[in-house]
């Protein structure tokens, strides 16, 4: 099954969150933070989006920085996605 975003949306999947802190401390699931880097899976056409020309400026397989607790959470075929606005992007990771 393909997603297939519409207007100025972005499909992502979380990067996995790190596991152990800097001095080597395992972290449980519980104590760790929720990621915010991400990679690009699907970008929708852009267009106009309430009355204003929206470039689409991510493409599939970028790396990105999103706000914390941005999008909406989807789960297909046991994958888990996130589908946000473009302007919840923050910053590509390069």
């Amino acid at each position: 099954m393909n997603i297939k975003p519409l207007a100025d949306r972005v499909v992502i999947k979380m990067l996995e969150a790190e596991e152990t802190t800097k001095s080597g401390i395992i972290l449980t699931s519980k104590a760790q933070e929720k990621p915010q880097v991400a990679e690009v899976v699907a970008v929708g056409p852009g267009g106009v989006v309430d009355g204003k020309e929206i470039v689409m400026e991510v493409a599939v397989g970028d790396r990105v920085l999103i706000s914390k607790y941005a999008g909406t959470e989807v789960k297909l075929e046991g994958q888990e996605y996130t589908i946000l606005k473009q302007s919840d992007i923050l910053a590509k990771v390069e």
